[in-house]
């Protein structure tokens, strides 16, 4: 049975009296660590599985929701001091609107069976892919309309995977996101604390993009998501995938495995390394290329169809999260994750 996961309310008033800082025991002058070992105690305290009240510990989720990070906890402190919306700083409306969910308007309201969304799908490949175009056109060139297809057809291959990369990530987005809300999604995840010396660091070669297309936490566990569509088959080999359409040597799970070690600075631990592949390019649904061990996680290539079954049955043998560590990490994915 899936384990219950709230949907946050906007106020307090239904789930306990008084503020979120009330809830949490803490002054409303808490630094974020008293904050946060706050939160801690009281999850704790107040969890069904010890003894808790589960009225108490949604009450605890709900107040860690609205002043668990410090954009949030600004917008709550203003909105609870009176303040406009209108007041609200660059940063704090920035993520407030930053919300994706495929086929929605930026801010839009997120669908109550929708996933949490956050970041732009296919984003930074699209602008990959528009500035590759136009160096390929050539200088003072204007084109009218980057994406013909006449265009398109005598495009390099560099530049037409840019775009095949886009359409891959924006197909991924539309699965995951239509999960529910037992699930949050980032999407073009930065594994730069500092864009060139991570890359550098993590062993990336001059043409991987130091980020993650997808990060996919739910009741299963968290799984690093990569959308690909090379334009050809994809097999086993080594513990990797190699396919026609590859440049000779390149190892697509090895090189995601180096991005995602991005995890180890957010103190998460990824259940799985996933390549999402059109269902043609693979024989079978899902492809185990190698066991989780350990810290390590698993590397699996799937069919796109496949994906939402895997996403929400897990791999055998790797349990679930309880709610409280599923909110915890939930809390600290969102506080950590940057974007490209």
């Amino acid at each position: 049975m899936k384990p219950a996961v709230h949907t946050p309310h906007t106020s307090m008033t239904d789930t306990a009296p008084g503020t979120p800082y009330d809830v949490l025991g803490v002054d409303r002058h808490a630094s974020a660590e008293e904050l946060r070992r706050a939160y801690r105690r009281r999850q704790r305290e107040t969890h069904p599985d010890l003894g808790g009240d589960p009225a108490a510990f949604h009450a605890v989720q709900v107040a860690w929701e609205l002043i668990g990070t410090p954009a949030l906890r600004a917008e709550y402190d203003r909105t609870a001091a009176g303040a406009p919306r209108s007041a609200r700083s660059p940063q704090a409306q920035d993520e407030g609107t930053r919300v994706w969910t495929t086929g929605m308007g930026r801010g839009s309201a997120r669908p109550p069976s929708a996933a949490r969304s956050y970041g732009h799908p296919g984003g930074a490949s699209r602008q990959r892919y528009l500035t590759l175009i136009r160096e390929w056109a050539g200088r003072g060139v204007e084109l009218d309309d980057p994406y013909q297809e006449d265009l398109l057809r005598r495009a390099p291959l560099e530049v037409r995977h840019a775009l095949a990369d886009a359409l891959a990530e924006e197909a991924t987005a539309r699965i995951v996101s239509s999960l529910g809300p037992a699930f949050a999604v980032w999407h073009d995840v930065a594994t730069a604390r500092d864009s060139e010396a991570w890359t550098r660091d993590a062993g990336l070669g001059p043409s991987e993009s130091a980020k993650l297309d997808h990060v996919v936490l739910g009741p299963t566990g968290l799984f690093v998501l990569q959308s690909e569509d090379w334009g050809a088959p994809a097999r086993p080999r080594g513990g990797d995938l190699v396919s026609d359409a590859l440049p000779p040597g390149a190892q697509p799970l090895r090189s995601l495995a180096r991005r995602a070690r991005i995890a180890r600075s957010w103190g998460a631990a990824v259940t799985a390394l996933v390549v999402v592949l059109p269902d043609g390019a693979l024989e079978e649904d899902v492809v185990l290329l190698r066991r989780g061990r350990g810290r390590r996680p698993a590397r699996l290539a799937v069919r796109r169809s496949s994906l939402s079954f895997l996403l929400t049955v897990g791999l055998p043998g790797t349990g679930r999260l309880p709610d409280a560590a599923f909110f915890e990490l939930r809390a600290r994915l969102q506080e950590y994750i940057r974007f490209v």
